[in-house]
């Protein structure tokens, strides 16, 4: 017997052995690696050793003049940078004034400074430019640090300095060049390794300061490699290992976890990213054909809307600029794909465009190098899977409509996530009817003492409507909370002229449910349906339909009437007849700290979860065109 227990003891051993092995495995293919060569010998074979060398070198700056020769595009858009340029110099050289905790404003603005101006000495050589940039440089690297604590602070301000560097290519006075070197590694590049020997957070992060941070770092690498091969070749070599973690999060079907205005900030770093190790190395060693990162100019593309607003979930603005899209651009200019390449957008008038973003000098680069090789499709039903799911509707390129739908699932505890599984917005003929309520600012929060960043279930962030369950159009239970870690996932997609959805919300609800599936089907041009499918269990209580809007609200026999800009969208009740919906008005918002929103509302059902039958129930609603 005794040898009979031994020997199934080992199969369990070896079991055990083959199934971790297994899934280690498994894990490694989920993770694709960046190639990554990095050495001081290999930096010393094929670091380009003229300048510039970031973004630009010769061959690519050479383009960029023939270019501008002869691309409306490219004419206009230089155009827009010479005036940003002109007006930078007037304004006061940086100081290193924190707001908050951050120095962020500071470093950005830097980097702004020295995307416009660097660009006109490429291309004109201005001495007054090139003193201007010399006197930008000498003031931050004056500060006594960049402030480290918050290193996206220190990330920008080294893209900005080594853009500086590197455009004025060597014309800078010599005492400068040191200064700005010493400063890469002292203030930036030093900082980044801790003296207790851990990787910062950052380095092996999974969202945008992974991004920004190495980034940042890689062109700080590059600009001192010569001064310092060992420091430049370990630091290049930490980001490609790290900067998989943030990239696989495109996966698999190119959505951003944290929203729009987040794809903009950490995938711009990595677009800037690989083009300045093409330039300066003759490789990305991968970024670029990363999996699912291309594609995400797709879930880019979809986020914005017919009224000029963002599908704004998670923490993101509300709205995109009237400018062209130079990010969106460096995936055209990847992909000659022309729904990417916003050319209406670039040739406005350039005295219109305002303060160009501040990667605006690197993006012309991109926009000089597009070819258009195929105009597709972008498609009118969409799905993206992966740890924030979300679906589209939309109408046709002839929509009169102007048909949007945007839904999600996920959980809250995404970075920069919200308690919004099951939300959704929805727009018809120009007005959003269903609006999610954004972000809000990050320092008003912070300077009262506010814990905006905790994300346990019991945390503060959960108390702002604009983070909890109660200011987003879902379904509530018990009027609690939504479980912090619940994973909403989406278990259903069907596209064609009438596409539908599902989403299975049940991990949110904890024990308050023991089934709830959301559908949403764009059941004609001009209608949306959403259906609840629950299940109750002995702790639910009371099921609230929640849906939030900015429109006024007429209720009627059959459901409600929205009115908003002369028009109006019918709210129908198709399974509870007998319940009525109630108008909670959010204007003023419930807490001083909340983000007030003029005119919000979230309208009700409320339906007691003894009235469910068997413990189940339909909750079907019907938004359409009046």
């Amino acid at each position: 017997m005794k040898s009979k227990s031994n020997f199934f003891i080992c199969l369990v051993i070896v079991a055990i052995f083959i199934s971790s092995a297994v899934k280690a495995g498994t894990e490694e293919k989920e993770i694709q690696k960046l190639d990554n060569p990095i050495s001081v010998q290999y930096l010393k074979a094929n670091l380009r050793k003229s300048q510039p060398r970031l973004v630009l070198n010769s061959a690519i700056e050479s383009n960029l003049k023939k270019s501008l020769k002869s691309d409306p595009v490219v004419q206009n858009m230089y155009k827009a940078i010479k005036l940003n340029a002109e007006s930078i110099m007037d304004k006061s050289f940086l100081e290193r004034k924190l707001e908050g905790r951050r120095l962020l404003g500071v470093s950005r603005e830097m980097l702004y400074r020295i995307n416009m101006l660097g660009i006109v000495y490429r291309i004109e050589k201005n001495p007054v430019v090139l003193k201007r940039i010399n006197d930008e440089l000498i003031a931050v690297c004056n500060f006594t640090d960049w402030n480290p604590s918050h290193f996206l602070d220190v990330a920008e301000m080294s893209m900005a300095v080594a853009f500086a560097l590197d455009w004025t290519a060597g014309k800078l006075p010599k005492s400068t060049i040191e200064m700005a070197k010493t400063a890469l590694i002292e203030k930036g590049i030093k900082p980044s390794w801790p003296e207790s020997g851990k990787d910062p957070s950052w380095a092996y992060g999974h969202n945008n300061w992974n991004q920004v941070c190495n980034g940042g770092m890689i062109a700080a690498s590059i600009s001192i490699a010569e001064k310092d091969p060992e420091l430049a070749a370990k630091t290049i070599s930490r980001a490609l290992d790290g900067m998989v973690q943030a990239l696989k999060q495109y996966s698999p079907d190119g959505v951003y976890p944290e929203g729009s205005t987040y794809w903009g900030y950490g995938t711009s770093f990595s677009v800037v990213t690989s083009a300045f190790l093409e330039s300066s190395l003759g490789t990305d060693f991968g970024i670029a054909d990363y999996p699912a990162f291309k594609e995400s100019a797709v879930f880019r593309y979809l986020m914005n809307t017919p009224s000029g607003w963002y599908y704004n979930f998670a923490d993101c603005g509300d709205r995109r600029s009237n400018s062209g899209d130079d990010i969106l651009a460096w995936f055209a200019t990847k992909t000659g794909n022309a729904a990417f390449f916003e050319k209406e957008r670039f040739l406005m008038p350039a005295e219109e465009m305002g303060k160009l973003s501040r990667l605006g000098g690197a993006a012309l680069v991109w926009l000089s190098q597009y070819k258009e090789s195929e105009d597709v499709k972008m498609p009118n039903a969409w799905k993206g899977d992966g740890s924030n799911p979300i679906v589209v509707f939309k109408g046709d390129a002839d929509d009169k409509h102007d048909y949007y739908f945007g839904g999600k699932g996920g959980r809250a505890t995404t970075s920069h996530g919200n308690m919004d599984a099951g939300s959704f917005i929805f727009e018809l003929n120009g007005v959003r009817w269903v609006i999610d309520p954004g972000n809000q600012s990050y320092n008003e929060l912070e300077k009262t003492g506010f814990d905006l960043w905790g994300s346990c279930q019991d945390c503060e962030r959960w108390t702002l409507l604009t983070k909890n369950n109660f200011g987003h159009s879902t379904l509530s239970v018990n009027d609690q909370l939504f479980i912090n870690d619940g994973q909403a996932t989406l278990i259903d997609f069907k596209g064609g002229e009438n596409p539908k959805a599902s989403f299975d919300l049940t991990a949110v609800y904890g024990g308050n449910l023991t089934k709830a599936i959301r559908s949403f089907e764009k059941d004609s041009p001009v209608s949306i349906v959403i259906d609840d499918e629950i299940e109750t269990s002995e702790s639910s209580k009371l099921i609230t339909w929640q849906l939030l809007t900015t429109a006024d609200v007429e209720i009627t026999p059959t459901g409600a009437m929205l009115k908003q800009d002369g028009k109006e969208l019918k709210i129908e009740n198709l399974t509870h007849p007998k319940l009525t919906f109630t108008v909670i008005s959010l204007d003023p918002a419930p807490m001083q700290l909340d983000r007030q929103i003029k005119g919000l509302k979230r309208i009700e059902l409320r339906i007691p979860a003894w009235t469910c039958e068997n413990g189940k129930d339909h909750i079907r609603i019907r938004l359409s065109e009046n």
